[in-house]
């Protein structure tokens, strides 16, 4: 039903999932540069092929909105949510008896700015496993939030200006909106306030909130791209504090790592209970794990799965 060609690639319609490089046909499942490139033709939802132009420009796509289903030269594809940004998606494609659910990044907890994830049952599980460590068990999502909000709120009350580092697409447009929500002013890099002109666009809405333009106000915080990303500079402000998003900052010393003040662990991917549920929903009979660790494939295999890593040898004889 598929094979792995530098990536995952559905066999019978020579359908190319999540390539970085570019194809005749494409799916899309979000919008982030990791998952995606400017296909001749690229299948996604209606909110990721808006996110998806505006990174590559006018290009053709084909829209799969939820729940929708598509024949393709004889097989049937539908998109679920993905709960991981706003219009990302997980692809199930059913050839007669056969069944594989590609979940790409996804998360099952509940989300500001996407659809909260709905994965279907299926025989065959290709699923992202970034998280697929014990250690990373993440606080539920309404703690971490209240501790962004209340570590925000006493840098403000010292008269220090909160730079929270977050992905321009995703990360920053979720943590605008969980701020506006509690009446907190935000500003937004350029960078950012283009990306979130097209979520709102396509109906997402972000609250209010203003385009930084070097200057920090009080009471504001400035929502900005990590440092090392192209264009990410920011001028002042001179009193500030910066906080990193991210799942990572479960680990101890991630703020050390990640060269910030402070790190809250708010994360767009599932943690390590998360995986493992999203099997228990699926229930599919063999299992492929792919940008995770290995031995989350063995703790899988462990607990009585048919698992496997994707592209390996052993998995390119079971599939050739």
């Amino acid at each position: 039903m598929f094979h792995y060609d530098r990536g995952l690639k559905i066999t019978r319609i020579d359908l190319a999932v999540d390539f970085r490089r570019r194809q005749p046909l494409g799916f899309v499942s979000h919008a982030h540069t990791d998952h995606m490139a400017p296909h001749e033709l690229a299948l996604c939802t209606p909110a990721t092929a808006a996110l998806y132009q505006h990174r590559y420009g006018t290009r053709h796509v084909k829209l799969l909105p939820y729940g929708q289903r598509l024949e393709w030269c004889g097989a049937q594809l539908s998109t679920w949510p993905a709960g991981h940004i706003f219009g990302s998606a997980m692809l199930l494609v059913e050839d007669g008896d056969q069944s594989l659910l590609y979940t790409g990044d996804f998360k099952l907890s509940a989300s500001s700015t996407a659809t909260a994830a709905q994965p279907p049952r299926a025989k065959v599980l290709v699923m992202e496993s970034t998280f697929g460590d014990p250690r990373y068990r993440l606080p539920p999502r309404g703690e971490v939030i209240a501790q962004l909000v209340a570590l925000v709120e006493r840098l403000l009350d010292a008269g220090r200006t909160p730079v929270i580092r977050a992905y321009t697409l995703g990360k920053s447009q979720e943590v605008t909106r969980i701020l506006t929500d509690r009446s907190i002013g935000v500003l937004v890099h350029p960078l950012i306030a283009a990306v979130n002109r097209v979520y709102e666009a396509a109906g997402c809405e972000l609250g209010t909130y203003e385009e930084y333009q070097g200057e920090a106000r009080p009471g504001h915080v400035v929502i900005a791209p990590p440092r090392t990303q192209k264009g990410a500079a920011l001028r002042g402000p001179s009193r500030k504090a910066e906080i990193a998003v991210t799942g990572w900052a479960a680990a101890p010393g991630a703020h050390y790592r990640l060269g910030v003040d402070y790190a809250v662990p708010l994360s767009d991917h599932a943690d390590y209970d998360e995986l493992i549920e999203c099997v228990e929903l699926v229930q599919p009979e063999v299992i492929y794990c792919t940008h995770g660790p290995e031995s989350f494939v063995e703790r899988l295999v462990a607990l009585g799965h048919n698992a496997y890593p994707l592209a390996t040898g052993r998995q390119m004889r079971l599939f050739s």
